[in-house]
């Protein structure tokens, strides 16, 4: 289930996406479901953004070893 996150000002995309899911390495995860505020690179305050749940990572391992 989506949550909202609101901006703090001086927020930028790699800090959001280390604060609501851990890594730096899910920004692009984050820039995609919230497209409309891309040309943002610096944030101001009261913006709104859209924390999707992040997906199920597939496993590699066959059935009996998981």
């Amino acid at each position: 289930m989506a949550s909202l996150y609101k901006t703090v000002s001086g927020d930028i995309w790699d800090k959001i996406a280390k604060e609501v899911y851990g890594s730096e390495s899910y920004t692009s995860f984050l820039m995609a479901n919230n497209q409309k505020y891309i040309d943002y690179f610096i944030f101001p305050a009261g913006i709104y953004l859209t924390i999707e749940d992040l997906p199920e990572e597939e496993s590699t391992l066959p059935e009996w070893r998981q």
